[in-house]
């Protein structure tokens, strides 16, 4: 449904704490995976949560790209994510974790599901996710009006 050309739909600027690093001076690579999380998280408090909308997803599969390592005079990383697919009941992120000069240190791109929290199971996206998902234009009016009913 989309391509990796969209703009970052959400940018986030996560902490990096001391104990992220290895030995060798280097952000621990499943770090960079929990870096992302947060991103996502925040982006879901962002744009769901916090408007009133209910949201569940499960993570059904991530991809980790490595590109450069993130050295400790990183104090926190900006993550910019955006929706590169929409399916019936999952969509997909790409994210790109830059250091502090904006390089891209690595792109996760995570499958999510969203779920039906009353059974367990993967439910259908809604179109008002699909809006919010894809930053469409009436999406912010239709949070409007919704919220005056």
């Amino acid at each position: 449904m989309f391509s990796d050309n969209n703009p970052a739909l959400h940018v986030s600027a996560v902490p990096v704490r001391w104990s992220d690093f290895d030995r060798y001076g280097h952000l621990m690579n499943a770090n960079y995976v929990e870096l992302a999380q947060e991103a996502r998280l925040q982006f879901a408090n962002d744009e769901f949560y916090a408007k009133g909308h209910d949201f569940a997803v499960f993570v059904r599969h991530i991809d980790v790209d490595f590109l450069r390592p993130v050295m400790p005079d990183t104090t926190e990383v900006r993550v910019e994510t955006q929706v590169v697919e929409i399916g019936n009941t999952s969509f997909t992120t790409r994210q790109e974790i830059k250091d502090r000069q904006g390089r891209v240190a690595c792109v996760v791109e995570c499958v999510q599901v969203t779920i039906d929290m009353d059974t367990s199971r993967p439910r259908s996206i809604t179109q008002q996710e699909i809006r919010i998902l894809s930053r469409a234009p009436e999406a912010e009016g239709i949070e409007a009006a919704e919220s005056e009913q």
